[in-house]
């Protein structure tokens, strides 16, 4: 019995396999911690060494988008509108949710968000000052 289009399922498959052509669609997801996503960030780029030429971004108060599924559906969604032939995704939480210069000033650290306060983004871990 086949169960119809799966969201999460497509999403993981496309990015399990890895970078194999273009368009590429990136995942990115962010958050106050290390423990909860509110905003994720999608933007498709179109060839090799090539400028992206879309991007979205969901955003929460509450909960994870990691486990929205509605959020879930919409991303592959999205991907699936721009015809990806991959995906790929940071494993984890990639820093704060504002954006430096837009939600605070350049070169100071994000008043919302003191966990990442001196915290390398793509490790997580405490640098020293």
């Amino acid at each position: 019995m086949k169960l119809g289009w799966q969201p999460r399922k497509w999403l993981e498959k496309k990015t399990k396999r890895g970078v194999r052509s273009y368009p590429i669609g990136t995942i990115a997801y962010y958050g106050p911690d290390a423990s909860r996503a509110t905003k994720v960030a999608v933007s498709i780029i179109p060839a090799p060494n090539a400028e992206l030429t879309d991007m979205r971004r969901w955003f929460a108060e509450t909960g994870d988008l990691r486990r929205d599924e509605a959020v879930i559906a919409e991303i592959a969604a999205f991907l699936r509108d721009n015809d990806v032939k991959s995906v790929a995704a940071m494993d984890g939480i990639f820093g704060c949710p504002h954006e430096e210069g837009i939600d605070y000033p350049l070169g100071e650290a994000c008043p919302d968000c003191s966990y990442w306060k001196g915290r390398n983004r793509f490790t997580g871990k405490l640098e020293a000052d």
